[in-house]
């Protein structure tokens, strides 16, 4: 058996998780070792019972790792160890970090610079409307996305971040095989496409269930550089996805809601508690200090110094000196450009780092 093999066996035995998982790595070294330890070896690790360890020794009647990579192969899905350079860096930091990933696409170095976006399943148009705007605007200035394709404000995370051409990740909490809810499935096909991956630490066949879901938000929370919260009641798992995220040291970002709206008192909350109130993608991009690279793939210091721009944003930024704050009919009058154009314009500017948005509507030139 290859350790790949023994190790995707541990992963596949019932009420198996990765602290457990962990624990018994850590004492014996390596998975094939866990797999061909005697009983009372097992017994001495914290956690292992009688009962466990009798399944750990007849494990082929729980695991078949040669089927299980067979069918991956088949269904076009990668399984990605600790071991492996394609593992996401920020999920070893959680000391409950998956053993393994079922991979439908492909992790590439840029999908560490994420953001993560959740919210209600339920969501309103207000939310969704608020999602897609700031989720685009995100992919657009290069972060990846991740969610956890749910309905709602997942779906409409993962949506967005496709139609500004960027990167989306979406975490699942069942196997690929078993993939929840049913009627993504064609969204989840576009993202495993070349536009991103679809990921699950569960074994392909593994219904959806109440532990399911929870897993998959610690990663949600564990995978990003920052969690924005775009919509969610008092009573919403993205609550513990946010705490989650803060205990990683993740900075949490929400946008308000009506005070009267009991789908908007989760993010209100967050806020109270200490959240960054967001409403524009610039506020998260501020916060975070830098993009990390330009839609035009230049390196960051280039695209401050003197970037190469399309002439409506190179018209908009030389109508903008140094010091002065411009609203944007001003910028309509003295650029003669349609006003679509101004804003489209001051959007990828804003983008770029090279202006700054004022209250009133008023933009001045970084």
């Amino acid at each position: 058996m290859s350790p790949r093999e023994a190790i995707l066996a541990l992963n596949l035995l019932p009420s198996f998780g990765p602290v457990r998982i962990t624990r018994l790595l850590e004492a014996f070294g390596d998975a094939q070792s866990v797999l061909s330890a005697p009983e009372k070896s097992l017994l001495r690790v914290d956690g292992i019972g009688p009962e466990t360890a009798k399944v750990i020794n007849r494990w082929q009647d729980h695991a078949d790792p040669a089927k299980e990579l067979a069918e991956a192969k088949q269904r076009g899905i990668t399984i990605v160890t600790r071991e492996d350079p394609s593992y996401p860096q920020h999920l070893l930091q959680v000391y409950d970090a998956p053993i393994l990933l079922y991979v439908w696409g492909e992790i590439i170095p840029r999908d560490k610079h994420a953001i993560s976006v959740v919210g209600s399943r339920r969501a309103t148009t207000y939310g969704i409307n608020a999602t897609r705007k700031l989720t685009y605007q995100l992919a657009h200035a290069g972060f990846t996305i991740v969610s956890g394709l749910a309905r709602g404000i997942d779906t409409a995370a993962h949506e967005s971040a496709l139609a500004a051409k960027g990167r989306t990740i979406a975490i699942v909490g069942s196997g690929l095989a078993r993939l929840y809810p049913p009627e993504n499935l064609a969204l989840a096909e576009k993202i495993a496409e070349g536009n991103g991956a679809v990921i699950s630490e569960f074994p392909l066949h593994k219904a959806p269930d109440k532990q399911t879901f929870p897993m998959r938000n610690r990663i949600v929370a564990a995978w990003c550089q920052s969690l924005l919260v775009t919509e969610c009641p008092a009573w919403s798992g993205s609550l513990i996805t946010a705490n989650l995220a803060t205990e990683y040291g993740k900075p949490v970002f929400a946008v308000p809601g009506p005070i009267d709206k009991p789908s908007s008192a989760g993010c209100n909350q967050l806020i109270r508690d200490g959240a960054t109130l967001v409403s524009d993608a610039s506020h998260i991009i501020d916060d975070m200090g830098e993009l990390p690279f330009s839609r035009a793939e230049l390196p960051l210091t280039e695209t401050r110094a003197e970037p190469d721009l399309p002439p409506e944003e190179a018209a908009v930024l030389a109508a903008m000196p140094a010091g002065d704050e411009l609203t944007v009919n001003t910028l309509i009058e003295v650029t003669g450009l349609p006003s679509s154009a101004v804003t489209a314009a001051l959007f990828k500017l804003e983008l770029r780092r090279l202006v700054r948005p004022l209250p009133g509507f008023r933009f001045m030139r970084r």
